[in-house]
């Protein structure tokens, strides 16, 4: 597939008309060696895949965008659209093929494309055919694209990141889940929408399987740089832990809600996906709850497992997981959901 035609190909016999327009400027230097292309490819163009290419487009974050499915009919049709609003946009060249070949040079290749359950079927397998989905796909990304960073979307999350480390044969560090960033985000929202602040003022954090085994991290929220609990406690201001538990409660539904009320999520992760891009691509050096490599962190010992940790994101992907004082409570439960996601994995044979 390629892209739609070029309005500087209008000329007789498709002859270039760019050079005909444009006088060129004399004595000119080449662009400074210091300036990057930068490159993101997506693949899966459905609802959640598209969401995180408009949100890529509207914040800025890529010169050149390539999109990649199964579907040519629906790739193409998503393709023009995207290009049909250049005018409203931030100049992004846009691309799309059926062939991973269009994917070559991506700075950041993020999948969001995934096998639906059919109705009876059981996760595991659901699973081994996202597995064999990620054959045909990991390995092209990694072919055109070697110094590439992978960010995994696609569920269940924690372990397909896995298996694209597995099949890539990438450093853990350029391999990367969107793990918890977006159950963290709807924590901080469920937080600021009972003290009425904005959530941007909440830190918190949930960690450990995107899923029912997550661990909320309550020793460290703070609103504002006050942490909570302790000011709870200070000001003898009683809370119970089963109102606690009926958060951390709403934000393991509130993807099944959303589900149930339109067939799918997509802005949220969309934005999710966009803000881990950003924090990658410009260096930013920002702490997100993304799904790592978690062999060696706070008692995580017994297998290659990824699951989500606070970890600083940078240019280099990964570059280091914060050291937060958890409670011994929590310690033990983020250990149960390595062991979870564990017990699925050693049933995949990689």
């Amino acid at each position: 597939m390629q892209k739609s035609a070029s309005a500087s190909s209008l000329g007789p016999g498709g002859l270039d008309l760019s050079n005909i327009f444009f006088k060129p400027i004399q004595n000119t230097s080449p662009p400074s060696p210091t300036k990057r292309h930068t490159k993101i490819s997506v693949i899966g163009v459905g609802n959640v895949g598209m969401a995180i290419a408009q949100t890529i487009l509207t914040q800025d974050l890529a010169d050149e965008i390539a999109l990649v499915d199964a579907q040519p009919a629906k790739l193409r049709g998503e393709m023009l659209d995207l290009q049909h609003a250049a005018a409203f946009l931030p100049r992004t060249k846009i691309i799309a093929s059926t062939d991973y070949s269009v994917t070559v040079g991506s700075d950041l290749c993020i999948v969001s494309a995934g096998a639906r359950q059919i109705a009876g079927e059981s996760r595991l397998n659901l699973l081994q055919r996202n597995v064999a989905l990620f054959r045909g796909i990991i390995p092209p990304l990694a072919k055109y694209s070697p110094g590439t960073i992978l960010m995994i979307v696609s569920n269940p999350v924690d372990v397909l990141t896995y298996v694209a480390w597995k099949l890539s044969g990438f450093p853990s560090n350029r391999v990367v889940g969107s793990g918890t960033n977006l159950d963290s985000s709807r924590f901080r929202f469920l937080i600021a929408d009972h003290l009425d602040v904005n959530a941007q003022d909440v830190q918190a954090s949930i960690i450990g399987e995107h899923g029912d085994s997550s661990v909320a991290l309550w020793s460290s929220i703070s609103v504002g740089g006050v942490p909570v609990l302790s000011f709870l406690e200070k000001q003898q201001i009683p809370y119970e832990k089963e109102t606690l538990e009926g958060i951390h409660k709403a934000v393991v539904d509130s993807a099944y809600e959303v589900i149930s009320l339109k067939g799918y999520t997509s802005w949220a992760i969309g934005y999710s996906a966009a803000n881990l891009a950003r924090s990658i691509l410009r260096d930013q050096r920002k702490i997100h709850p993304v799904s790592v490599l978690a062999k060696g962190f706070y008692g995580i010992d017994d297998g290659d497992v990824f699951l989500s940790l606070p970890t600083l994101l940078g240019r280099g992907g990964v570059l280091g997981v914060t050291n937060v004082n958890l409670t011994d409570e929590e310690a033990q439960r983020l250990r149960k959901s390595a062991q979870t996601i564990l017990k699925v994995q050693s049933q995949l044979g990689l």
